[in-house]
């Protein structure tokens, strides 16, 4: 009996152990809720420019910060509907909030983890905010009285007449300041020895009238800046308006300012880079330069390839310091960036298909030298003289002074000749035809064509000229004759000068050019070879008769 007594109280003594260690738990947990809820900042609902009373804790799941935004929002709806303030508030308490309600009308919920950090009772503190609450409203309806009414208009019409006399005087005071300063300026231009005269900007208009304007519109501004919230503050629906406006504008400036600030050390990484890449370019163009002036050679480098090369190199520096850079734009992280980056680059791809053909073959050509600035040149049906050629197009000179411009894929796809790459040494040879008929000796023909040369200016005379029989055709033989000349950009007048000398040769030799057609009709036995034998078909009669007469 004794042994079973030992052993009730031993698992009683046990149990009221567990539970005395369980309500410690609970009590040191709520002390150490509260404590971290006294320690978290509150969130205040504020109504009317009125701070009521804070939110602590979470309410399922809403923030303090939103629950303050829907209890402001209540308050507000509320607010506007009454005309008096009437004892209409009803509190419902369930296991560890409340609800509070003004006629029917649900303004918000209280937690004990809200009234935790004040040391005070739940009900106790809503009743405070109740008070609070109510007492909020009856300042509100009193705001809407008519008095109020009358003294917040006329309050605002004073202010409105007192921001007008202040223009008013602003510009009374800048008229007789932009005289003065006519005036000075006047005095200053006489002045010869007056520095003045060279650093004042040309022009009809005042340069310290200019100044006085901006800063007559700068202090209008101020001006408005500072009165604004002054104006609009005795009315109750415009009290926000001022705040909110400069709330949109300084939210920008705050997020630029920021945004500068943050990106000063980039903007120091971008400054060197830009400075090195800066620096190399320099480099290339100078090396370009003494290549192309000659003081500087390299072994099998032309002179004319110089500044492409150079281009070229400037345009891989600075397409590396680009790379380098881009890493430290703001914002080069973002989706956005990023997506109007490919779609940019998209469009480049799209777009300049023929470009970038144009480009390679301005490059192929650069190196390839197949003529130089100032050469005479046909391209495809086009003849001229070079004058400009750059990585996309080339620029040609027509003999009758038309300028083309031929793109660079152009060329690169159809033949050239270049006519003055051999003009200064050997020379180039121009030719021309002329169709004689079989009756005219050979030879004859020649020494006129050769007389027509000698006649001709600007041919090179160290180099004879010659002919040559091309063609044997069905009624006439085509000589051609060909002439040297080192004056390729007249060609045209070398040409010119040429077949007037041929005409007038053969016109004194009497040899009619022309590309005679034959209808004959003949027995086949005379020949029209040069001095060929006919055979005598006459009969001894009328050789007697010719004998006699003297006829041959």
């Amino acid at each position: 009996m004794k042994k079973n007594l030992f052993l009730i109280v031993f698992f009683f003594n046990v149990f009221s152990l567990g539970i005395n260690a369980q309500n410690a738990d609970t009590v040191n947990a709520i002390k150490e809720n509260s404590t971290s809820l006294s320690e978290q900042k509150p969130v205040y609902i504020i109504f009317q420019g009125d701070t009521l009373f804070p939110l602590y804790a979470h309410f399922g799941p809403f923030t303090p910060e939103e629950r303050a935004d829907v209890i402001t929002d209540h308050l507000n709806s509320l607010a506007n509907e009454l005309t008096a303030v009437e004892d209409s508030f009803s509190i419902v308490d369930k296991f560890n909030y409340s609800l509070v309600f003004y006629k029917g009308f649900s303004l918000m919920s209280i937690s004990d983890e809200d009234v935790a950090p004040l040391g005070m009772q739940r009900r106790q503190a809503i009743d405070t905010y109740v008070a609070s609450i109510r007492t909020s409203f009856k300042k509100h309806i009193e705001h809407k009285s008519t008095k109020d009414w009358l003294v917040n208009i006329g309050l605002t019409v004073l202010t409105l007449i007192g921001l007008v006399i202040i223009f008013y005087l602003v510009n009374r005071f800048f008229k007789w300041l932009n005289n003065k300063l006519r005036q000075y300026e006047k005095n200053l231009k006489r002045k010869r020895t007056s520095l003045f005269r060279y650093l004042a900007p040309k022009g009809p208009d005042s340069f310290f009238i200019f100044l006085s304007t901006i800063v007559k519109y700068a202090l209008i501004l101020l001006i408005l800046l500072l009165y604004l919230p002054l104006l609009f503050s005795f009315m109750p629906w415009t009290k926000g308006i001022v705040e909110q406006f400069y709330g949109y504008i300084a939210d920008p400036v705050k997020y630029v300012l920021y945004g500068l600030w943050n990106f000063l050390p980039n903007l120091f990484f971008i400054i060197i880079i830009l400075i090195v890449a800066r620096y190399f370019v320099k480099i290339t163009s100078y090396a370009s330069g003494e290549i192309e002036k000659e003081k500087l050679k390299l072994k099998g480098f032309h002179k004319d390839w110089a500044k492409p090369t150079a281009n070229i190199l400037k345009v891989i520096i600075y397409a590396f310091a680009l790379v380098f850079i881009f890493p430290y734009l703001p914002g080069s992280d973002s989706p956005a960036f990023q997506g109007v980056s490919i779609f940019l680059g998209v469009l480049f791809s799209l777009g300049s298909t023929s470009a970038i053909a144009n480009l390679v073959a301005g490059i192929v050509i650069t190196y390839m030298r197949p003529f130089m600035i100032g050469d005479r040149v046909k391209i495809g049906t086009t003849i001229g003289t070079v004058v400009e050629k750059s990585m996309l197009v080339t620029k040609i000179r027509t003999l009758k002074n038309e300028e083309v411009t031929i793109p660079n894929a152009q060329i690169i796809n159809t033949h050239l000749l270049n006519y003055s790459n051999n003009a200064k040494e050997l020379g180039i040879i121009l030719y021309t035809s002329v169709t004689i008929g079989y009756s005219v000796p050979w030879q004859t023909v020649n020494d006129l064509l050769l007389k027509a040369a000698k006649k001709t200016k600007l041919l090179a005379r160290d180099n004879k000229p010659f002919i040559l029989q091309k063609s044997l055709d069905d009624f006439y033989v085509e000589y051609e004759l060909n002439v040297y000349t080192r004056q390729v950009n007249k060609m045209m007048m070398i040409y010119s000068d040429l077949h007037k000398n041929i005409l007038e040769t053969f016109n004194e030799g009497g040899v009619e050019i022309l590309s005679p057609h034959y209808n004959a009709i003949r027995d086949g036995i005379d020949s029209t070879t040069e001095g060929g034998s006919m055979p005598d078909t006459k009969n001894p009669v009328e050789k007697v008769i010719d004998k006699v007469t003297g006829k041959k």
